[in-house]
């Protein structure tokens, strides 16, 4: 049995937790930190959904990435960390500052709690919203040298993620003394929900599912959240991933009328309510007027957001499963914990 101890923040997270189950299946030790210990039977009754009882190898430590507290405790002895929380949007978010201060903050402080606890290598769980937003409409895919750019008209979430992740690169690079660090940019994450906490992209899918009234006109890249976390764990203890950032993309990116096409087709009468139907973008426009959710989205009307995951099949051996498996894999998960809608 491995005797490395990984921390992994954010424990109530979907990729925090299927990270925990891929590094489970390889014999790691695991510390896990979330904001409320009430929440410890919650995530593991997850890891028992994902197939997994850890029991002893799994334990727990309160902390927030809004405080300093417990984090000199949650990563005291490991060899890695998985950085895998990120600050959470609340109604109090009002100003790019709200977003941009807690996301970098955030990053910093449990960098800095790595550094001092004499940790080998922190993989940093960024986005692909620090890829490919806010630029001129490309001729190539996304890849790992680009950013997006600051300069533009970006989403605070998207320039919060970038925003956090270039501080990071800085601190490792002034301050790090030695600390190693990769980065993992995924497209939007789908694949099997283990509970009824289930991510935002999850809650697209299950949108769609439930019969809402047709899509957007907006392309994404996807990935499963197995290989994600599979992804994880290459670049935490691969010595060729240090330094590095790594895409994660299944294949070509696609529409969302492709994803609702998919279901139609692979998913049976569970997928009867789902609407293949493209939202005209004027209508999109209107309604951003009135709902947050549609503002945020006007940006990525018809821009293709494909992207490259060469460099991580090339140099880390990475081989994700398709996008179609994911979407579907998705969905079915959805059917098999009873989270639709009747």
């Amino acid at each position: 049995m491995r005797q490395e101890l990984v921390l992994v923040t954010g424990g109530t997270g979907f990729i925090a937790q299927h990270c925990m189950l891929a590094l489970v299946s390889r014999g790691f030790q695991i510390r896990t930190t979330v904001r409320n210990l009430s929440r410890e039977a919650e995530v593991r009754e997850n890891l028992k959904t994902g197939g997994a009882e850890p029991g002893d190898l799994l334990s727990f430590v309160a902390a927030d990435l809004g405080s300093d507290t417990g984090w000199a405790e949650a990563t005291r002895g490991c060899t890695y960390v998985i950085h895998c929380a990120s600050s959470t949007p609340s109604g109090k978010y009002v100003t790019e500052d709200d977003w941009h201060t807690p996301a970098v903050d955030g990053n910093l402080r449990v960098l800095r709690a790595a550094r001092d606890a004499g940790v080998k290598r922190l993989v940093l769980t960024s986005a692909f919203g620090a890829v490919g937003c806010g630029h001129e409409p490309m001729n190539r895919p996304f890849n790992e040298n680009d950013w997006s750019n600051l300069q533009s008209d970006l989403a605070p979430y998207q320039r919060s993620k970038t925003l956090a992740e270039l501080a990071a690169w800085d601190f490792v690079k002034k301050e790090g003394n030695g600390l190693q660090m990769a980065a993992v940019n995924p497209t939007t994450v789908v694949g099997p929900a283990l509970g009824a906490d289930y991510s935002h992209s999850i809650r697209m899918i299950k949108n769609m599912m439930d019969g809402q009234p047709g899509v957007p006109k907006i392309n994404s890249g996807f990935v499963d959240v197995r290989d994600v976390a599979d992804l994880h764990v290459r670049a935490m203890s691969m010595a060729t991933a240090n330094g590095e950032r790594f895409l994660a993309i299944s294949g070509e990116s696609l529409w969302l009328a492709d994803v609702a096409g998919i279901l139609r087709r692979r998913m049976g009468p569970a997928a009867s309510k789902v609407s293949t139907r493209v939202l005209p973008s004027w209508l999109v426009r209107l309604s951003a007027r009135k709902n947050a959710q549609m503002k945020a989205i006007v940006p990525l009307l018809g821009v293709n957001m494909n992207a490259s995951s060469a460099k991580a099949e090339k140099r880390l051996g990475w081989k994700p499963r398709s996008a179609e498996d994911a979407i579907v894999a998705t969905a079915e998960s959805l059917v098999r914990l009873n989270l639709l809608r009747d």
